[in-house]
């Protein structure tokens, strides 16, 4: 991925993340276009920020999709990244019958969301220079945290998908590049991290993130030093340690 240039969209842009990305890549001289929910957070980011453009998106609603995508098709034509970084994370306890809707929840947005999405932008990017789909996931793809486990489920999920988009792409000759963005856990609001000692400042995982992209613009994942150990821990033998340690036992 080209660092400058470039017209992106992100989901989930109105906080955390998203939001920390749309600002380091509108100052880096790309075109950014942020999607959330709340009409009001949108104005208050594009108010602030002059030349970020917003657009009103519910992942979990394929009609708000449907709805995004011929806006976005008419108003930015040169839309050549999408940045799939909508989600929640809440706890969630198997034992208890109301966990079954957060469970769900988790499913139609972080999941559903992030497939519905590729499907309908895809088409819009396939055929542009420099086309791009980043999808964020999480370490906890790879090792998950009990406490969450559908959130932890549909990280793995999506680092499934990331994988087949990424080769049916390349096999098809498409020109689009796949990227899987990992975070450990980041001092954000998900699941009230923002206070955290444990969680990686936003900054640090920003700059970290983005030096990663610099350095390695044709890279397939970009894994952050902090969250190395749970990437691979099933890869170099120390799984049920690390799972044993996200789960305090």
């Amino acid at each position: 991925m080209k660092m400058t240039g470039n017209t992106i969209l992100i989901t989930g842009g109105t906080s955390g993340i998203g939001l920390g990305l749309a600002l380091r890549l509108h100052e880096a001289g790309n075109k950014v276009v942020v999607a959330g929910r709340r009409k009001e957070l949108l104005d208050e980011i594009t108010a602030e920020h002059p030349g970020i453009d917003a657009l009103v998106l519910d992942v979990a609603d394929p009609d708000s999709i449907a709805r995004a995508r011929e806006t976005v098709a008419a108003s930015h034509p040169g839309l050549n990244v999408l940045v799939n970084n909508a989600g929640i994370m809440l706890r969630e306890s198997l034992l208890d019958p109301a966990g079954l809707p957060v469970a769900e929840d988790h499913v139609t947005v972080n999941l559903l969301g992030t497939i519905r999405m590729t499907y309908a932008f895809l088409p819009l990017l396939v055929g542009k220079d420099d086309a791009v789909v980043m999808n964020v996931t999480s370490s906890l793809a790879f090792v998950p945290y009990p406490s969450t486990p559908t959130y932890s489920a549909t990280k793995a999920a999506l680092h499934s998908f990331s994988e087949s988009l990424r080769i049916q792409l390349a096999g098809a000759g498409a020109g689009v590049q796949v990227i899987e963005v990992v975070p450990p856990g980041v001092r954000t609001t998900l699941l009230g991290q923002q206070d955290s000692e444990q969680s990686m400042p936003l900054d640090d995982f920003l700059t970290e993130t983005l030096d990663l992209l610099r350095e390695k613009p044709d890279a397939k994942e970009l894994v952050v030093e902090r969250a190395r150990f749970i990437r691979d821990a099933e890869t170099n033998g120390s799984y049920d340690d690390v799972l044993a340690m996200i789960s305090g036992s």
